[in-house]
Protein backbone atom coordinates (compact mmCIF):
# COMPACT_ATOMS: atom_id res chain seq x y z
CA UNK A 1 0.00 0.00 0.00
CA UNK A 2 1.26 3.50 -1.16
CA UNK A 3 1.02 6.06 1.20
CA UNK A 4 -0.06 9.35 -0.43
CA UNK A 5 -0.13 12.94 0.86
CA UNK A 6 -1.99 16.22 -0.36
CA UNK A 7 -0.29 19.27 0.25
CA UNK A 8 -2.82 21.61 0.14
CA UNK A 9 -6.20 20.01 0.74
CA UNK A 10 -8.69 22.67 1.01
CA UNK A 11 -9.12 23.64 -2.48
CA UNK A 12 -11.60 22.06 -5.07
CA UNK A 13 -8.56 20.22 -6.77
CA UNK A 14 -7.62 19.11 -3.29
CA UNK A 15 -11.15 17.84 -2.41
CA UNK A 16 -11.27 15.79 -5.96
CA UNK A 17 -7.91 14.41 -4.82
CA UNK A 18 -8.76 12.98 -1.64
CA UNK A 19 -12.66 11.41 -3.05
CA UNK A 20 -10.81 10.02 -5.87
CA UNK A 21 -7.81 8.73 -3.06
CA UNK A 22 -10.71 7.03 -1.25
CA UNK A 23 -12.04 4.82 -3.73
CA UNK A 24 -8.36 4.00 -4.74
CA UNK A 25 -7.47 -0.02 -3.68
CA UNK A 26 -4.17 0.32 -3.67
CA UNK A 27 -3.06 3.48 -2.10
CA UNK A 28 -4.13 5.17 1.29
CA UNK A 29 -4.38 8.87 2.06
CA UNK A 30 -1.71 9.44 4.87
CA UNK A 31 -1.63 13.41 5.13
CA UNK A 32 -3.60 16.77 3.85
CA UNK A 33 -2.57 19.79 4.67
CA UNK A 34 -4.53 23.20 4.91
CA UNK A 35 -3.25 26.01 6.60
CA UNK A 36 -6.67 27.60 6.71
CA UNK A 37 -8.21 24.60 8.03
CA UNK A 38 -5.42 22.81 10.22
CA UNK A 39 -6.99 21.12 13.18
CA UNK A 40 -10.11 20.35 11.41
CA UNK A 41 -11.01 16.99 9.76
CA UNK A 42 -10.83 16.72 6.29
CA UNK A 43 -14.62 15.61 5.88
CA UNK A 44 -16.01 18.61 7.66
CA UNK A 45 -14.35 20.79 5.49
CA UNK A 46 -15.90 18.47 2.75
CA UNK A 47 -18.83 17.13 4.20
CA UNK A 48 -18.97 15.10 1.21
CA UNK A 49 -16.22 13.12 2.13
CA UNK A 50 -18.05 11.75 5.64
CA UNK A 51 -17.27 8.45 6.49
CA UNK A 52 -14.78 7.73 3.83
CA UNK A 53 -11.45 9.86 5.34
CA UNK A 54 -10.73 10.41 9.25
CA UNK A 55 -7.85 13.02 8.10
CA UNK A 56 -7.18 15.83 10.21
CA UNK A 57 -6.30 18.82 8.19
CA UNK A 58 -2.67 19.81 9.26
CA UNK A 59 -0.80 23.45 9.04
CA UNK A 60 2.37 22.21 6.62
CA UNK A 61 4.64 25.30 8.63
CA UNK A 62 7.36 23.11 10.91
CA UNK A 63 5.74 19.87 9.72
CA UNK A 64 7.97 17.04 8.58
CA UNK A 65 5.72 16.40 5.66
CA UNK A 66 8.22 13.87 3.64
CA UNK A 67 8.67 11.25 6.43
CA UNK A 68 4.47 11.05 6.47
CA UNK A 69 3.98 9.85 3.02
CA UNK A 70 5.90 8.60 0.02
CA UNK A 71 3.73 9.57 -2.48
CA UNK A 72 2.93 13.43 -3.14
CA UNK A 73 0.29 15.60 -4.51
CA UNK A 74 1.12 19.18 -4.36
CA UNK A 75 -2.19 21.02 -4.61
CA UNK A 76 -0.94 24.50 -4.29
CA UNK A 77 -1.03 28.23 -6.09
CA UNK A 78 2.09 28.85 -8.28
CA UNK A 79 5.15 29.80 -6.58
CA UNK A 80 4.18 28.32 -3.59
CA UNK A 81 4.85 24.57 -5.09
CA UNK A 82 8.42 25.23 -6.50
CA UNK A 83 9.25 26.23 -2.31
CA UNK A 84 7.80 22.65 -1.40
CA UNK A 85 8.48 20.16 -4.09
CA UNK A 86 12.35 20.21 -3.96
CA UNK A 87 12.28 19.28 -0.32
CA UNK A 88 9.95 16.42 -0.74
CA UNK A 89 12.30 15.21 -3.98
CA UNK A 90 15.91 15.55 -1.67
CA UNK A 91 13.99 13.33 0.63
CA UNK A 92 13.27 10.21 -1.42
CA UNK A 93 9.60 10.96 -2.38
CA UNK A 94 8.03 10.67 -5.69
CA UNK A 95 5.63 14.22 -6.94
CA UNK A 96 3.04 14.90 -9.13
CA UNK A 97 2.48 19.03 -8.81
CA UNK A 98 -0.77 20.16 -9.72
CA UNK A 99 0.87 23.98 -10.21
CA UNK A 100 2.10 25.64 -13.07
CA UNK A 101 5.68 25.75 -11.58
CA UNK A 102 7.22 22.71 -13.19
CA UNK A 103 5.02 23.00 -16.78
CA UNK A 104 7.02 24.99 -18.48
CA UNK A 105 10.89 23.95 -19.81
CA UNK A 106 12.39 27.55 -20.19
CA UNK A 107 12.80 29.58 -17.07
CA UNK A 108 12.56 32.51 -19.28
CA UNK A 109 8.99 31.89 -20.79
CA UNK A 110 7.81 30.80 -17.13
CA UNK A 111 9.14 34.17 -15.40
CA UNK A 112 7.91 35.87 -18.43
CA UNK A 113 3.35 35.05 -18.16
CA UNK A 114 4.19 33.76 -14.39
CA UNK A 115 7.14 35.28 -11.66
CA UNK A 116 10.77 34.51 -10.68
CA UNK A 117 11.89 30.81 -10.61
CA UNK A 118 13.15 29.83 -6.73
CA UNK A 119 13.79 26.29 -8.26
CA UNK A 120 15.12 26.25 -12.35
CA UNK A 121 17.46 22.91 -11.51
CA UNK A 122 14.10 21.15 -11.64
CA UNK A 123 12.77 22.29 -14.80
CA UNK A 124 15.15 19.81 -17.07
CA UNK A 125 13.78 16.68 -15.05
CA UNK A 126 9.90 17.82 -14.59
CA UNK A 127 7.86 15.60 -17.24
CA UNK A 128 4.53 17.00 -18.58
CA UNK A 129 2.37 14.81 -17.39
CA UNK A 130 -0.37 13.89 -20.64
CA UNK A 131 0.04 10.41 -20.08
CA UNK A 132 -1.70 10.01 -23.76
CA UNK A 133 1.50 11.43 -25.40
CA UNK A 134 4.12 11.24 -22.36
CA UNK A 135 3.21 7.29 -21.29
CA UNK A 136 7.01 6.56 -20.82
CA UNK A 137 8.58 9.05 -19.61
CA UNK A 138 6.35 9.94 -16.63
CA UNK A 139 6.93 6.28 -15.77
CA UNK A 140 10.10 7.10 -15.24
CA UNK A 141 9.92 10.33 -13.63
CA UNK A 142 10.59 11.33 -9.91
CA UNK A 143 8.23 14.93 -10.90
CA UNK A 144 5.73 15.16 -12.80
CA UNK A 145 3.59 18.20 -14.24
CA UNK A 146 0.22 17.78 -14.28
CA UNK A 147 -1.05 19.68 -16.86
CA UNK A 148 -3.67 22.14 -16.82
CA UNK A 149 -7.05 21.82 -17.54
CA UNK A 150 -7.31 23.87 -20.94
CA UNK A 151 -4.16 22.67 -22.54
CA UNK A 152 -5.33 19.27 -21.48
CA UNK A 153 -8.29 19.42 -23.54
CA UNK A 154 -6.77 21.22 -26.25
CA UNK A 155 -3.43 19.23 -26.93
CA UNK A 156 -5.77 16.18 -27.03
CA UNK A 157 -7.63 16.99 -29.82
CA UNK A 158 -5.03 18.44 -31.83
CA UNK A 159 -1.99 15.85 -31.24
CA UNK A 160 -3.16 13.21 -33.57
CA UNK A 161 -4.16 15.32 -36.65
CA UNK A 162 -1.02 17.33 -36.04
CA UNK A 163 1.34 14.77 -35.92
CA UNK A 164 -0.21 13.26 -39.17
CA UNK A 165 0.72 16.51 -40.81
CA UNK A 166 -3.50 17.30 -41.79
CA UNK A 167 -3.36 20.41 -40.39
CA UNK A 168 -1.72 23.52 -40.93
CA UNK A 169 0.07 24.99 -37.34
CA UNK A 170 -0.20 28.57 -38.30
CA UNK A 171 -3.92 28.62 -38.76
CA UNK A 172 -4.82 27.37 -35.08
CA UNK A 173 -7.93 29.10 -33.16
CA UNK A 174 -8.76 27.68 -29.88
CA UNK A 175 -12.03 28.74 -28.47
CA UNK A 176 -12.61 27.55 -24.93
CA UNK A 177 -14.91 27.43 -22.19
CA UNK A 178 -14.67 26.29 -18.18
CA UNK A 179 -16.47 25.65 -15.11
CA UNK A 180 -16.21 28.71 -12.91
CA UNK A 181 -14.29 25.96 -10.53
CA UNK A 182 -11.25 26.43 -12.86
CA UNK A 183 -10.65 29.80 -10.87
CA UNK A 184 -9.82 28.45 -7.58
CA UNK A 185 -12.00 27.90 -4.34
CA UNK A 186 -10.77 31.21 -3.26
CA UNK A 187 -13.06 33.93 -2.69
CA UNK A 188 -12.75 36.85 -5.68
CA UNK A 189 -15.28 39.22 -7.40
CA UNK A 190 -15.25 37.74 -10.68
CA UNK A 191 -16.55 34.24 -9.46
CA UNK A 192 -19.05 35.11 -7.01
CA UNK A 193 -22.09 33.42 -7.82
CA UNK A 194 -24.14 37.05 -9.08
CA UNK A 195 -21.64 38.03 -11.42
CA UNK A 196 -21.67 34.69 -12.61
CA UNK A 197 -25.12 33.15 -13.07
CA UNK A 198 -27.10 34.14 -16.01
CA UNK A 199 -23.73 35.13 -17.91
CA UNK A 200 -21.57 34.35 -20.62
CA UNK A 201 -18.02 36.12 -20.70
CA UNK A 202 -14.55 36.05 -22.57
CA UNK A 203 -11.43 36.85 -20.12
CA UNK A 204 -7.98 37.10 -20.10
CA UNK A 205 -7.97 37.12 -23.74
CA UNK A 206 -4.63 37.19 -25.65
CA UNK A 207 -3.03 36.60 -22.17
CA UNK A 208 -4.17 33.79 -20.67
CA UNK A 209 -1.38 31.87 -18.61
CA UNK A 210 -1.81 28.62 -20.43
CA UNK A 211 -1.03 30.01 -23.54
CA UNK A 212 2.86 28.99 -23.52
CA UNK A 213 2.28 25.73 -22.24
CA UNK A 214 -0.31 25.28 -25.27
CA UNK A 215 2.51 26.27 -27.16
CA UNK A 216 5.19 24.38 -25.65
CA UNK A 217 3.51 20.76 -26.28
CA UNK A 218 2.62 21.54 -29.62
CA UNK A 219 5.68 22.85 -30.80
CA UNK A 220 7.22 19.85 -29.50
CA UNK A 221 4.47 17.74 -31.28
CA UNK A 222 4.89 19.12 -34.65
CA UNK A 223 8.54 19.23 -34.23
CA UNK A 224 8.91 23.37 -35.01
CA UNK A 225 7.58 26.72 -32.75
CA UNK A 226 4.15 27.17 -33.42
CA UNK A 227 1.33 29.45 -32.26
CA UNK A 228 -1.71 29.73 -31.26
CA UNK A 229 -4.88 32.12 -30.96
CA UNK A 230 -6.73 30.85 -27.94
CA UNK A 231 -9.53 32.71 -26.22
CA UNK A 232 -10.94 31.30 -22.98
CA UNK A 233 -14.80 31.64 -21.93
CA UNK A 234 -16.37 31.40 -17.86
CA UNK A 235 -19.93 29.24 -18.13
CA UNK A 236 -22.06 29.34 -15.27
CA UNK A 237 -21.49 26.01 -14.66
CA UNK A 238 -19.56 24.59 -11.42
CA UNK A 239 -17.26 22.39 -13.71
CA UNK A 240 -17.27 21.26 -17.28
CA UNK A 241 -14.81 22.41 -19.75
CA UNK A 242 -15.68 22.63 -23.57
CA UNK A 243 -12.80 23.45 -26.20
CA UNK A 244 -13.57 24.38 -30.30
CA UNK A 245 -10.40 24.29 -32.01
CA UNK A 246 -10.47 25.38 -35.88
CA UNK A 247 -7.57 24.61 -38.29
CA UNK A 248 -7.11 24.75 -41.30
CA UNK A 249 -6.51 21.75 -43.62
CA UNK A 250 -2.91 20.49 -45.33
CA UNK A 251 -4.22 18.62 -48.38
CA UNK A 252 -7.24 17.07 -49.31
CA UNK A 253 -8.84 14.93 -46.38
CA UNK A 254 -12.27 14.29 -45.53
CA UNK A 255 -14.29 13.39 -42.43
CA UNK A 256 -13.99 9.91 -42.93
CA UNK A 257 -10.16 9.75 -43.08
CA UNK A 258 -9.28 12.01 -40.27
CA UNK A 259 -11.92 10.77 -37.99
CA UNK A 260 -9.33 7.43 -39.32
CA UNK A 261 -6.31 9.16 -37.77
CA UNK A 262 -7.80 10.60 -34.42
CA UNK A 263 -9.11 6.94 -33.79
CA UNK A 264 -5.71 5.14 -34.73
CA UNK A 265 -3.78 7.64 -32.65
CA UNK A 266 -6.36 6.66 -29.70
CA UNK A 267 -7.02 3.44 -30.20
CA UNK A 268 -5.82 1.85 -26.75
CA UNK A 269 -6.16 4.86 -24.78
CA UNK A 270 -8.34 3.68 -22.05
CA UNK A 271 -9.54 7.65 -21.16
CA UNK A 272 -9.91 9.18 -24.56
CA UNK A 273 -13.41 8.34 -26.45
CA UNK A 274 -13.92 9.25 -29.48
CA UNK A 275 -17.40 9.70 -30.84
CA UNK A 276 -19.37 8.45 -33.90
CA UNK A 277 -22.93 8.15 -35.46
CA UNK A 278 -23.12 12.24 -35.69
CA UNK A 279 -22.27 12.48 -31.69
CA UNK A 280 -20.83 15.77 -30.06
CA UNK A 281 -18.80 16.21 -26.94
CA UNK A 282 -20.46 17.56 -24.03
CA UNK A 283 -19.86 18.67 -20.83
CA UNK A 284 -22.92 16.86 -18.88
CA UNK A 285 -21.48 13.23 -20.35
CA UNK A 286 -18.11 13.19 -18.86
CA UNK A 287 -19.14 14.74 -15.41
CA UNK A 288 -16.99 13.25 -12.51
CA UNK A 289 -14.84 11.18 -14.89
CA UNK A 290 -12.04 10.90 -16.52
CA UNK A 291 -12.80 10.68 -20.04
CA UNK A 292 -12.09 13.26 -22.70
CA UNK A 293 -14.43 12.95 -25.54
CA UNK A 294 -13.83 14.20 -28.94
CA UNK A 295 -15.08 14.43 -32.45
CA UNK A 296 -14.49 16.29 -35.53
CA UNK A 297 -16.53 18.16 -38.34
CA UNK A 298 -14.83 18.90 -41.58
CA UNK A 299 -15.96 21.94 -43.43
CA UNK A 300 -15.22 21.44 -46.81
CA UNK A 301 -16.91 24.73 -47.82
CA UNK A 302 -13.91 26.86 -45.79
CA UNK A 303 -11.22 23.85 -46.17
CA UNK A 304 -11.19 23.74 -42.29
CA UNK A 305 -11.93 21.05 -39.37
CA UNK A 306 -13.28 21.83 -36.17
CA UNK A 307 -12.17 19.78 -33.33
CA UNK A 308 -14.40 19.63 -30.25
CA UNK A 309 -13.09 17.77 -26.83
CA UNK A 310 -15.07 17.76 -23.62
CA UNK A 311 -13.63 17.09 -19.58
CA UNK A 312 -14.16 17.83 -16.50
CA UNK A 313 -11.67 20.42 -15.67
CA UNK A 314 -11.52 19.09 -11.84
CA UNK A 315 -10.90 15.01 -13.23
CA UNK A 316 -8.82 14.87 -16.32
CA UNK A 317 -8.23 18.49 -16.41
CA UNK A 318 -6.87 18.17 -12.93
CA UNK A 319 -6.98 15.25 -9.89
CA UNK A 320 -7.92 12.52 -12.34
CA UNK A 321 -4.86 13.02 -14.37
CA UNK A 322 -2.77 13.59 -11.33
CA UNK A 323 -4.05 10.33 -10.02
CA UNK A 324 -3.57 8.57 -13.13
CA UNK A 325 0.27 9.85 -13.41
CA UNK A 326 0.69 8.32 -9.84
CA UNK A 327 -0.60 5.21 -11.30
CA UNK A 328 2.07 4.92 -14.02
CA UNK A 329 4.88 6.96 -11.62
CA UNK A 330 4.03 3.77 -8.53
CA UNK A 331 4.15 0.83 -11.41
CA UNK A 332 0.19 0.76 -10.81
CA UNK A 333 -2.22 -0.55 -13.34
CA UNK A 334 -2.91 2.75 -15.29
CA UNK A 335 -6.78 2.72 -14.92
CA UNK A 336 -6.85 1.60 -11.16
CA UNK A 337 -9.01 3.76 -9.16
CA UNK A 338 -10.30 5.81 -12.46
CA UNK A 339 -11.81 3.11 -14.39
CA UNK A 340 -14.75 2.52 -12.33
CA UNK A 341 -15.73 6.28 -12.33
CA UNK A 342 -18.85 6.62 -15.06
CA UNK A 343 -19.83 9.75 -15.79
CA UNK A 344 -22.65 11.56 -13.30
CA UNK A 345 -25.78 11.93 -15.29
CA UNK A 346 -27.83 14.28 -15.90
Amino acid sequence: MIRVGIIGASGYTGAELARLLANHPGVELTLATSRQYAGQPLARVFPHLAGRTELVCEDPAGLAVADRADFFFTAVPHQTAMAVVPGLLARGAKVVDLSADFRLHDRRVYEQWYQAHSAPELLPEAVYGLPEIHRAAIAGARLVANPGCYPTSVLLALAPLLKAGCIDPASLIIDAKSGTSGAGRTAQTGTLYCEVTEGFRAYKVGAHRHTPEIEQELSELYGQPLTVTFTPHLVPMSRGMLSTIYADLRGEHDQAELERVVREFYRDEPFVRVLDGGQLPATQYVRGSNFCDLALRVDQRNRRVIVLAAIDNLVKGAAGQAVQNMNLLCGLPEEQGLGQLVPLFP
